[in-house]
This record gives structure tokens, sequence and C-alpha cells, in this order.
């Protein structure tokens, strides 16, 4: 029992950092591309579909101050990710740096959260991401036929046709409540979602250098239309003074539930748009392809952290003073900001660059998970395929591909609050290993060259720590069961495959038998 926690040596972590050759992920990104993966991993669902939902259900107008809160917790988890990432440059995330401190079986549990973090992840954004396609399409008047709109929806969804648009009940207009009379269909297979997961794998196969590439291009273009947004939002406000103070009052709605609105609808919208945030920890995945991570890793994992937090709080507060909270649980609230301003060029823009955000959202999720299971391979505890890197491309290619094709199925037969639900307590659960690590790392290992220091230690870690359990204790009691039973399935492989393949228990037998 006791090689269950063995850990992998630091040594060894540096040694495989260093290899190169044409079985290594290639070394090409720099500060800025590090930087654009990680606004692109963030800048997208949190800003384009979240920030609407979470205002109207949990917490008001005081939705800015649940990305605060939020983005406090990921502060402090970001400080402890840019120690180890700049420490130990390797593939692999939170999982690399639980296997070096806590052991094996911890590192197991959270690398298979990361998993279902970063598949099911990309499957939600898939999924907002078709929405989003969809409705660009209706806009400019492609409005699919009656026989092709059930494969735009997931299975068993009923769509609505009204004003050229094919829209769920929950979207219609408020006064709309009698829909005998509209053109409906049932959903059989959402082919949008399906199509854009294999078009993402296809770029992640290409290689690492053109996929960032893209990225950053894409990057620049969504950022530009966030800044239109807030541009044409802020000045509309600004002449309109008195529609900001209607739909700002009260700022924190009274608590009418659990969760909902009042102090505790704040924590809650925190937890929820904790979606928002995943992304920014997947620099860290990419470290091994970093062209200088001691440097470059802490000023891609901190740069992007800080950019996306201002532009989240920018936009949770136009958003909600150009649109009463009450009107935002919809799937396109951004769009409906703008609308109110009157610029009526402002709708396409925004689902442009919605289309454009959640695209770059699902390569950089993908991105990820594909590493975790690189290093996991690596290590002995998935099979070799899942680490295959492909001689020209130099990408884990087959674990790509199978990823990928999962992935692609998820989104198309499942509903985004199904796969939503799924997500965050594996991202919060890695931030509070990563925040241990650190601190645990520092007593025994002190005298370890860091070229980046998280300050204030143990602080820091224990505020992140005790953030990261807060806003776990905050998720609704689906995540709970769903993560449940995520665990027991990894376990059963970790006691039937991996503890038997095991290169760092292989090494501790070896050991312990020599004595």
């Amino acid at each position: 029992m006791a090689n269950l926690f063995a850990v992998k040596h630091i040594s060894t972590l540096k040694s495989e950092a260093g290899e190169e050759g044409e079985h290594t992920l290639r070394r090409s990104l720099g500060p800025v591309n590090l930087i654009t993966l990680g606004v692109g991993a963030v800048i997208g669902a949190g800003i384009f579909v979240l920030t609407g939902q979470a205002a109207a259900l949990h917490a008001g107008p005081a939705i800015a101050l649940s990305f605060i809160l939020a983005g406090i917790t990921c502060a402090f988890a970001g400080l402890c990710y840019a120690e180890f990432a700049s420490l130990i440059p390797i593939a692999g995330s939170a999982y690399t740096y639980g296997y070096a401190t806590l052991g094996e079986l911890v590192a197991w549990i959270i690398g298979w959260c990361l998993c279902l973090e970063y598949a099911f992840g990309a499957a939600t954004v898939a999924s907002g991401w078709s929405g989003y396609f969809l409705s660009l399409l209706e806009q400019l008047g492609l409005t699919p036929s009656a026989s092709l709109a059930p494969f735009t929806t997931t299975y068993g969804n009923v769509l609505y046709l009204y004003h050229g648009r094919w829209l769920p009940f929950m979207s219609l207009p408020m006064g709309v409540t009698d829909v005998s009379g509209l053109p409906h269909v049932t959903g059989v297979f959402n082919l949008i979602a399906f199509v854009v997961i294999g078009v993402v794998t296809v770029v992640l196969v290409r290689g690492i250098k053109e996929s960032a590439n893209l990225n950053s291009a894409i990057v620049f273009v969504k950022v530009g239309v966030v800044f239109i947004f807030l541009f044409l939002g802020i000045g509309f406000l600004l002449q309109h003074p008195d529609l900001a103070r209607m739909n700002w009052h009260p700022f924190i709605p009274p608590k009418i539930g659990p969760g909902q609105f009042g102090i505790s609808g704040i924590a809650a919208g925190a937890a929820s748009v904790f979606f928002a945030y995943i992304g920014f920890d997947a620099v860290s995945t990419a470290a091994q392809e970093a062209k200088n991570p001691q440097r470059d890793m802490p000023i891609g994992i901190l740069g992007s952290l800080v950019i996306c937090t201002i532009l989240y709080i920018a936009v949770s507060l136009t958003l909600t003073g150009l649109v009463s909270y009450k009107a935002l649980n919809v799937a396109e609230p951004v769009a409906i900001g703008i609308d109110a301003t009157g610029v009526k060029w402002g709708g396409l823009l925004v689902k442009i660059g919605a289309v454009f955000g959640l695209g770059t959202v699902m390569l950089v999720m993908l991105l990820g998970q594909s590493r975790v299971f690189y290093s996991m391979s690596r290590d002995g505890l998935l099979p070799k395929w899942a680490g295959a890197i492909h001689p020209k491309f130099r990408t884990p290619w087959i674990s790509n591909i199978i990823v990928g094709t999962i992935v692609a199925f998820l989104p198309a037969l499942l509903p985004i609050d199904k796969l939503s639900a799924m997500v965050n307590m594996g991202t919060l659960l890695a931030f509070a290993i990563v925040s241990a690590g650190v601190w645990i790392l520092r007593v025994r290992h002190p005298e370890m060259e860091r070229p980046f220091k998280t300050p204030l230690v143990p602080l820091v870690p224990i505020c992140g720590i005790v953030s990261a359990l807060y806003l776990i204790a905050n998720l609704p009691t689906l995540t709970w069961i769903v993560v449940g039973i995520w665990l027991v399935v990894g376990l059963v492989i970790y006691f039937s495959y991996s503890t038997k393949h095991s290169k760092v228990q292989k090494l501790e037998a070896r050991a312990t038998a020599k004595q």
C-alpha cells in the first residue's frame, strides 16, 4: 500500500524535461503564445454564455463580485501553478505536480479529474459554439430547413421556428407562451458540434506550433470583439445613466433561496462561473513545449489570468447595466446586451466573436487533455498509445484522435446543462492539490532553485486550498454524484492496470528488493 503514495522524484522530472528527439514534444512556444493560449481557453463560454445565466439565477448585478471571488481563488492557485511550471516544465500540469509531492494515487486521481475537466469542458463549449453558429447563420438569412434542423441540436431537444430562427422554448420571447401554431422539430444529433470537434482535433494533430499560431490570431479577433462590446456598452450607459442605476439596483438582490441572490448567491455564482476560468491552468500542460519554460510559464499563466479577470468584471458590469439581470437567462446574453444599445450590427459582430472565441476554447481544452494523457502514459499509468508521438508532427496524435472522437459525440447527444455540471469540481480539486503541493515541496526541499517563487508561503497555498474547497461546497449535488462515479471508474482502471505498469512503483519495488 505504501507504493500507492510513492512520489516521482524531482530529478527524474527534470531529466524528462530536458529530453529531445522525435519521441518528444517540440519546444516552439514563446511568452506571447502562452498568454494567448491562456486567454484563448478562458475568454469564451464565460463571457458569451455563463455571465447572463449566473446573473439571472444566482447573483444579479453582483455577478461582478462572483467573478472577483472566482478570480481570487484562481490567483492563489495561479501563483502556485507558476512556481511548479517553472520548476518542473513537464506536460501534465497538476497531475505531474501531485506526483512529485503527494504520491501516485493522488496524482492518478487528479489526472483522471483533469481528463473530465478538459474533455467535458470541450464538449460543453462545442454545444455552446453550435448554438452561436446556428444563430449567426440564421441572422445571415441561412435558416436550416425543417429536414436539417433536427441535426442542429441534441437528441430530444424541441426547436420552434420563430421569425426565421429555430429556438428552444426557453429562448422564445417572454410574451410567447402558446407554441401550438409554431412549426417545430425534435433534435436527433448535433452534427454542427460533432464536426467542429473533428476540425479542432485535426488542427491539434497537425502540430502545436500551427495550433498555437491559429489560436493567437483568433484570440486577437475575439478580444477585439469584447473591447468593441465594452466601448459601445459603456458609451451607451454614460449617455443613459438612469438605465444603469435602475438595472444595478439593488446591486445584491435580496435572498429568495439557497444560492439564489444575497451573499450566498454571490458564492453560488462564483462556483457557477468558475467554468469561465477553466483554461488558464491549461497553459501549464504546454510547459514541455515552451522555448524557455522557467521564464515564460509564469508570464503565460499569470498574464492570461490577469487579462481575463479584468475583462470578465468589465463585461459583467456593462451587461447587467444594459439589461436587467432577470432577462439574461438566455443562450446569447451578450448579444442581447449589445442589442440594447441600438447598434444593429452589434449582435452580428458578437456572434462572429463568439464563434471564433469558443473555437479557441475547444482547441486549448483538447490540447490540455491530450497532454495529461501523454504524461500519464509515459509514467506507465495508461497504455502506450496515449503517449505515442507522431514522427513528423511531434504531437500525441493517437491520443488526440481517440479523445477527439469520444468528445465529438458528447455535445452531439447531451445538452449543455448536463455537460457543464460535470466540469468544475475536477478543476477546483486540482487547484487545491497544486496549492498543497507547493507548500509540501517548500518543506521537503527548501534548497531547490526556483525560477519563480510563490510569495507568502504558506499563506497563499492555504488560501488557495480553502477558497477552492469553499467553492466545491457550493457546487450542486449532481456534480458530486457525477464526479463520484467518474472517480470510481478511474480507480478501477488504476488498480486493474496502472499499479501493474507504473514505472515509479517498479523502481520502488527494485529499490526495496536490494535492501
